[in-house]
């Protein structure tokens, strides 16, 4: 793999593995390194590299490094894991941020064609804007889940930052996005514009208090997505213990690293981005960003494959009607998940034809059972329709 705009791990985080256990992750991952050069992708499940890039950023412009969060997760010992990981250092800023754009573009392109699943490591969180532009050329609508306190659409008319990017996605050709679902944002951090367009677009939106008042109910979001980002900053400040961000509410360690599984447990995630890293955080902020990475690998590790054309012919299948709907709900037998079908319309041209089963969760099959429709299954088939 010849991507030279990488540039290797630091020496002295080689000396420290070398004095680490065995059976750590520092001591069982494929490294960059000066010597020995980028690592073989053959037979990697999971790489891992950074994005040195803020020039985006509209609170600081200083490209971080990844050297104190690489040390707190290579401590880290790996779980039950069939994965062989690789970590391919790091991006350099280019000439100009498109240029890093680009880079970040093809890597993410080429390591998803390789079947190996990117985790990227991000200054600024414009760089989602690269992790999706990936999907250009890979035949296919892509959803996209962010976990964020913002909607981050911002004006398409103006230049792209870390909180206006998505307008970007949105308009800009080619046209690969069919969903957008934000976890967590904070109304205050919004305004009525914005909310209001989410609607007009049908995109989802879930609020934080919503998000930790049942944690579980944000799996089949993530169970739809193919690219998932993270800005750390929809974290709470205490959890981070870092004055790199300054808002009292937010998702704390435990669910964050939550919705990270289930980012990972997806079968169809195939990129997950981490961005806003600052590098003054301190060793609890980089043990949280390191563990939130360790579920993410965790999720990837228990993941059943149920995307297959064979596994779906062992789902079972119920069918509920309503008015002059028949919604047909799908129940997997191996882990009890739920999918409901999006009617195909055949007079419509959309990529949309191999993706016709959206997940749900079983309370979405009770209400339909009480004659209530499913938000997402509303949603999802007017986009369909537009």
């Amino acid at each position: 793999m010849e991507f030279d705009f990488l540039s290797p791990v630091h020496e002295d985080l080689l000396d420290e593995i070398r004095n680490l256990n065995p059976q750590s992750i520092g001591a069982n991952i494929r490294l960059h390194t000066e010597r020995s050069g980028l690592p073989e992708v053959e037979g990697v499940n999971v790489a891992i590299f950074g994005v040195c890039e803020n020039r985006r950023s509209i609170k600081s412009a200083d490209a971080p490094g990844f050297f104190n969060l690489r040390r707190q997760f290579y401590r880290l010992y790996p779980g039950n894991w069939r994965l062989q990981l690789a970590d391919l250092g790091d991006i350099q800023p280019g000439a100009t941020v498109e240029d890093t754009y680009f880079a970040v573009q093809n890597l993410v392109e080429s390591l998803i064609k390789q079947d190996v699943l990117p985790i990227i490591l991000g200054g600024s969180q414009d760089l989602i804007y690269a992790q999706y532009r990936a999907y250009d050329k890979l035949d296919q609508m892509v959803n996209l889940v962010n976990i964020d306190s913002r909607f981050d659409l911002g004006d398409a008319e103006k230049n792209i930052s870390n909180q206006s990017y998505v307008g970007k996605i949105v308009v800009d050709q080619p046209y690969n996005l069919f969903n957008y679902s934000a976890v967590g944002y904070q109304t205050y951090f919004n305004s009525q514009d914005e909310i209001e367009l989410m609607e007009r677009l049908f995109f989802e939106a879930y609020r934080l208090g919503e998000v930790t008042s049942n944690i579980g109910h944000m799996e089949p979001i993530f169970r739809s997505a193919n690219l998932v980002g993270m800005d750390l900053g929809a974290i709470d400040s205490a959890s981070l213990n870092s004055e790199c961000f300054n808002s009292p509410n937010g998702f704390n360690g435990r669910e964050i690293c939550a919705l990270s599984r289930y980012a990972g447990i997806s079968d169809k995630v195939s990129s997950f981005g981490v961005y806003e890293y600052q590098e003054q955080l301190g060793d609890l902020a980089n043990m949280l960003v390191a563990q939130i990475i360790w579920y993410f690998i965790e999720g990837v590790n228990y993941r059943t494959n149920e995307n297959t054309i064979s596994a779906k012919k062992e789902f079972i299948k119920y069918q509920v009607p309503i008015d002059d709907e028949v919604l047909v709900f799908f129940k997997s037998p191996v882990s009890g998940r739920w999918w409901i079908e999006i009617p195909f319309l055949s007079n419509v041209n959309t990529k949309l034809k191999r993706h016709t089963l959206l997940p749900c969760s079983e309370e979405d099959y009770l209400e339909a059972c009480n004659q209530v429709i499913p938000e997402r299954w509303y949603k999802a088939k007017r986009k369909n329709e537009v």
